[in-house]
């Protein structure tokens, strides 16, 4: 059941983040007033360290004083706490399940795969990646005329539990794009998903906090140091 909070919000993230990325669009989504604080060493903040001590990582909501974590988790207590905006996840359970399971997917496959190809040590090794990466790609296309209807987006006519999981992953994509040379995201191979891209980049909730890519090319060169990105 949605509650209406007037509580202090601040959330705890990194920009280059995808996962911190799912946040600021999911609070953006529900017009939620936050501070955001940038923490540009998480494994050392004092603030990750007592709100996360687990795990030790962003993001991490904090409502009032309830600490919140993992990107996920976050998405779903915001789409059930506020009920301002458009809803998030589906009204119906199946729909809801189909919607966790593919961010799981996401998570679990693509992101991986992404990781994948940037810290391959060789090209067989790259190679096998970019081919996991174009598999998920092309099955997530397929998920997309399945649950869009036919309308914008994978939650219909408006961003939802997908749209968020998936379009945190666009920023890094288009690096790898940048460095491979392979278009994972095309209008022949993924139609679908080349023009949800595009209204996905547009999403009011969405343009004012997505990274800027040569940012992100510059920190992908500093991060992985490995012969992709020389």
């Amino acid at each position: 059941m949605g509650l209406i909070s007037n509580e202090y919000v601040r959330l705890l993230g990194a920009w280059p983040s995808p996962f911190v990325l799912r946040t600021r669009i999911a609070l953006n989504l529900k017009r939620v007033p936050y501070e955001y604080l940038e923490e540009e060493d998480a494994l050392n903040s004092e603030s990750v360290l007592n709100y996360n001590p687990v795990h030790k990582q962003i993001p991490i909501l904090i409502h009032g004083n309830k600490p919140i974590r993992e990107s996920l988790n976050i998405v779903m207590y915001v789409d059930e706490t506020w009920l301002s905006g458009p809803p998030i996840l589906p009204s119906d359970p199946f729909d809801r399940a189909v919607a966790r399971f593919w961010d799981v997917y996401i998570d679990e496959h693509c992101f991986t795969s992404i990781n994948g190809v940037a810290v391959a040590k060789d090209e067989e090794e790259r190679k096998a990646a970019i081919a996991k990466l174009e598999m998920c790609m092309a099955l997530l296309e397929e998920t997309f005329q399945e649950c869009s209807k036919g309308r914008g987006f994978f939650g219909g006519d408006n961003i939802g539990f997908i749209d968020i999981g998936f379009g945190s992953m666009l920023g890094p994509l288009k690096v790898l794009e940048k460095f491979t040379g392979v278009k994972f995201i095309h209008p022949e191979n993924t139609p679908g998903l080349f023009h949800w891209a595009d209204r996905f980049y547009a999403h009011e909730a969405v343009k004012p906090v997505m990274p800027d890519i040569e940012k992100l090319v510059e920190f992908a060169r500093l991060k992985f140091n490995t012969s992709i990105f020389k």
